[in-house]
């Protein structure tokens, strides 16, 4: 387990780097039902997280679902669990990590593919479903007691799991969070030859009605991939205000 930082200083040691990794279309636009060749931009969007050589991916609830599963949560709990966090498993070769608040995710198992599952939840949960995650084998975390506070989140994931590299690949409003927190360290963008043009869409970052964020990038590369994709990657610069 990696030591704690110490006080003074940078605070980004203390907690993973964050490299949101996405691929939309050229307005942005995140849904990709309907796009043609689609397979080769699954393909190739692979093919550039593994770049990174992260220890870990992070997605929201609803982009989580379809490799959870639906098991069956039990009615009752039988014991009050308490509301401290749960490690299964802290030498995973990657893990994959869920925003769950509520506890909604149906868990079959305690991985997916080679990544250990985490999931991170409120303490709102109710007893059975953290005594459900522990059958499972899900190692769970408490990002807050209603709402999640993604800087605790970030610390405790390096911490508890020792994770250096996490890629960001969930929807708009989990992406949005993470950006109004300003913890986005890296935005790699795999930009499909697409315009969408729908309306009401989710769209990379969605995180303020109103004005927007406005958080200043600088260029690190930009890259022709094959199928006319092209592969841009900015570094954010910090906000000082």
């Amino acid at each position: 387990m990696p030591p704690r930082a110490k006080q003074g200083s940078d605070p980004s040691r203390a907690r993973p780097k964050v490299i949101c990794h996405m691929a939309p279309s050229v307005d942005g636009r995140i849904v990709v039902r309907g796009w043609p060749r689609q397979r080769a931009l699954v393909e190739e969007y692979e093919r550039t997280a593994a770049a990174f050589h992260a220890d870990a991916w992070i997605v929201g609830r609803v982009s989580m679902e379809p490799y959870a599963g639906r098991a069956r949560v039990p009615g009752r709990s039988g014991a009050q669990v308490p509301r401290t966090d749960f490690v299964a498993c802290d030498d995973a070769p990657s893990y994959a990590i869920a925003v769950d608040p509520s506890g909604k995710l149906r868990w079959e198992a305690g991985s997916v593919d080679e990544a250990h599952v985490i999931t991170v939840l409120t303490q709102k949960v109710p007893d059975r479903y953290l005594a459900f995650l522990r059958a499972q084998g899900v190692s769970y975390l408490f990002g807050g007691k209603r709402r999640i506070d993604v800087q605790v989140v970030l610390r405790k994931l390096r911490a508890r799991f020792g994770i250096r590299t996490l890629l960001l690949e969930g929807g708009g409003r989990i992406n949005g969070s993470f950006l109004a927190a300003g913890v986005v360290d890296e935005l790699s963008l795999l930009i499909a030859p697409v315009a969408d043009g729908a309306v009401g869409t989710p769209t990379l970052f969605d995180a303020t009605r109103g004005p927007g964020l406005s958080r200043p990038l600088k260029l690190l590369s930009a890259e022709r991939r094959r199928g006319d994709l092209l592969w841009v990657r900015y570094r954010v610069r910090p906000v000082h205000g």
